[in-house]
């Protein structure tokens, strides 16, 4: 029977010396993507989308929402001084 320290020196050793092999191997996606890309190849994909896309979504402007939301502030701090100087 060999000793337990040896045995994990040599798995240590074994680990170092697959991880800095020149050829790795793909990964089972890869493997399986690059299989149905020979028979079907992906379509182009655009980094951005079609301008009409960003017309259809309305945004708001950086102002109308920093209007809101220190309006809402101020809506919320004069209520909570209202309650305070009603309250007995």
């Amino acid at each position: 029977m060999a000793e337990s320290g040896h045995d994990e020196h040599e798995r240590e050793f074994d680990i170092r010396w697959a991880d800095a092999a020149e050829h790795k191997e793909p990964s089972a996606r890869a493997r399986m993507l690059a299989a149905r890309w020979k028979h079907e190849p992906p379509g182009p994909v655009p980094f951005r989308p079609e301008p009409d896309h960003m017309a259809r979504r309305q945004r708001r402007s950086g102002w109308v929402s920093t209007v809101v939301v220190l309006g809402s502030v101020a809506a919320v701090i004069l209520l909570l001084g209202y309650f305070r100087f009603t309250a007995p």
